[in-house]
């Protein structure tokens, strides 16, 4: 099977992982068939899960999907062979999302999560957001010495800017990158942050790669995805994932999840092959 490097932590995975987010919002499915959603996508080869202490509902759920893929891979039998990504440096007061990268809360926030993974170790803990209130360079020095304590594997950023890498990296080592990117929202192509992470070894885990939310109906109405999609024998959500591996070798997309319909349908994204002809007509559509 075709893995990508996590950037430089030695390990490989599927190029496509899951972002379990949708298992835990509004209008999210049961425990039992979000399990069932988990384990699709690890038997169609993914083998990286995206999640966050607040993937939830409000303060009151704070850590709702850490437990969530936790039941998943225990029930399973315990997956050595899944990388675990979360984040901290979010809250949610009354469900909204109000950054905090105080060292302080990082720390708590690190402990909380390995409770509700049932972990000792997390394999990739990312700073979820910059605070303005907080120096970037004491939230990042919190996780550097989270590292150093055994209590984090690696070291990753989210929702970040060139300079903000660059700054982390005199710190600690990041290997992953984790910034918002779709055929509509091609930010990380022109602010220069892909091109760094692929020249520093990098990983750039793409989130809302189809879309994200409601942006969803956008790609599934799209008429050169569409177009395209019917070409291939593919999903339009596919085509635009197809696009995206195609687009760079450090790219992983994190398509989220809450159907098992989906899960394999993201999977099996890989095996989409896009002609020159293709990749120009979707670049000439979103440029």
């Amino acid at each position: 099977m075709e893995t990508r490097p996590l950037g430089s932590s030695g390990i490989a995975v599927h190029p496509i992982g899951l972002g379990a987010m949708p298992m835990s919002l509004q209008g999210r499915p049961d425990e039992a068939e979000s399990v069932q959603v988990i384990w699709a996508a690890l038997d169609a080869g993914m083998d990286l899960i995206d999640t966050a202490d607040v993937y939830c509902l409000d303060e009151r759920d704070i850590g709702h999907n850490e437990r969530l893929v936790g039941r998943a891979l225990r029930e399973r039998g315990g997956t050595r062979d899944v990388v675990v990504a979360t984040k901290g440096g979010l809250e949610r007061p009354g469900g909204r999302w109000v950054t905090d990268g105080r060292p302080e809360h990082l720390q708590r926030a690190c402990e909380d999560s390995l409770r509700a993974l049932g972990t000792e170790a997390i394999d990739l803990y990312q700073l979820h957001a910059p605070d303005v209130d907080v120096p970037f360079a004491d939230s990042v020095g919190a996780l550097a010495r989270l590292q150093e304590a055994g209590k984090v594997r690696h070291v990753g950023l989210s929702n970040v800017t060139v300079s903000q890498i660059e700054e982390a990296c005199r710190i600690v080592d990041v290997v992953s990158v984790q910034n918002r990117c779709n055929p509509f929202f091609l930010r990380a192509f022109q602010d220069g942050v892909l091109a760094h992470c692929e020249r520093h070894d990098i990983a750039f885990l793409a989130y809302s790669p189809v879309g994200g939310g409601r942006g969803h109906v956008r790609t599934a109405n799209h008429p050169v995805l569409v177009e395209v999609g019917v070409e291939s024998g593919a999903t339009p959500y596919q085509v635009a994932l197809a696009w995206l591996l195609a687009k760079s070798s450090a790219m992983i997309p994190i398509p989220g999840a809450s159907k098992v319909e989906s899960a394999t349908s993201s999977a099996a994204a890989l095996a989409v092959e896009l002609s020159k002809d293709q990749m120009a007509e979707i670049d000439g559509a979103f440029s």
